[in-house]
């Protein structure tokens, strides 16, 4: 009886196809891509200069869009330049282990951003109906601590995709019909069962993104209801404005990522595997472009940093509110 090793079924890399049936226009496709790209590298790293720099954006607010920017810097940056590569040069080539590299990183982060988009909503709520309070509440101590049990819930959450990817034998050829590596697209490419990596992504979805959501709903609702209670109109307009930001960074981030998750598993049929590459990549880059605009367009504070720093004031460290 013939008998396999399994190292045999492991392939030593993937061929990342990028967006299947638009070959031919995926020069074209990569330029909107490149400008987000840049675009989002360029607001971020601003973003976090000033609130390192700034003693007025020493503050729980900043310090929250400060992981928000980092993460989205790492987020859009762990599969962007290989697509532009795949767009560019066809290199399309990928190792298996720099696959599942790739793989942490991508849900890691995606998880990050959720936890930090619920960490925000929180702070918010804080600020709205503890004014008083909110600096006394949200301490430095107590913001490295959430920040850093956010990051350490994906990294815990995440690291079984790699296991559970890894011990699968792959005999469906290794090309990859995606921009990146996707733990359930790099799964289908396996003859084994994959039935517990569904499970588990199903799981891991609803334990970071429901939990957040739910969170996020709940501290929205206490803010409506402290704000309509507000007898000026003015302290009522006022406090929706300090929310107008978050609200389109939530929309920027779960708008693309339910259509992708539900489009992934119940459109399959009807949705073209080109539109879901797309809304795909579009679900890891959309936020960090848009939520440094957003912020600096939305936020006084930012704002006047910014026309300040270009009207080519020296006077960083003593600016104040």
């Amino acid at each position: 009886m013939l008998t396999l090793n399994k190292t045999e079924l492991i392939p030593a890399s993937f061929i990342l196809n990028g967006v299947p049936g638009l070959e031919d226009t995926q020069l074209w496709i990569s330029f909107p891509f490149c400008s987000m790209y840049v675009v989002a590298m360029v607001g971020n790293c601003g973003l976090l200069y000033l609130i390192h720099y700034e003693d007025a954006l020493h503050k729980p607010m900043y310090y929250f869009l400060a992981m928000l920017s980092f993460t989205d810097l790492v987020m859009c940056s762990s599969t962007i330049p290989k697509a532009l590569c795949i767009f560019w040069f066809h290199l399309k080539d990928i190792g298996f282990d720099e696959c599942l590299v790739q793989m942490f990183f991508i849900h890691t982060f995606t998880g990050m951003e959720s936890g930090v988009l619920m960490l925000m909503a929180l702070d918010r709520y804080v600020a709205i109906c503890y004014p008083l309070r909110y600096s006394t509440i949200l301490t430095n101590p107590v913001i490295a601590k959430v920040g850093t049990a956010t990051f350490l819930r994906g990294v815990l959450l995440i690291i079984p995709f790699t296991f559970l990817t890894k011990r699968l034998p792959y005999c469906r050829g290794n090309i990859l019909p995606h921009t990146y590596c996707d733990h359930m697209s790099v799964a289908k490419l396996s003859c084994g069962n994959v039935k517990v990596n569904a499970i588990y992504g199903l799981m891991v979805a609803l334990l970071i993104g429901g939990f957040d959501i739910l969170c996020i709903t709940i501290s929205y609702t206490m803010i409506l209801r402290a704000v309509v209670s507000l007898s000026s109109a003015d302290a009522r307009q006022k406090a929706f404005n300090t929310c107008i930001a978050h609200i389109c960074a939530i929309v920027f981030s779960y708008t693309p990522a339910f259509f992708s998750f539900f489009s992934h598993r119940f459109g399959e049929h009807i949705i073209p595997p080109s539109c879901h590459i797309i809304v795909a990549n579009i679900y890891l880059l959309l936020p960090p472009t848009m939520n440094p605009i957003v912020y600096g367009v939305k936020t006084k504070q930012i704002r006047d940093c910014v026309i300040r720093i270009l009207s080519g004031s020296k006077d960083t460290k003593s600016y104040s509110m």
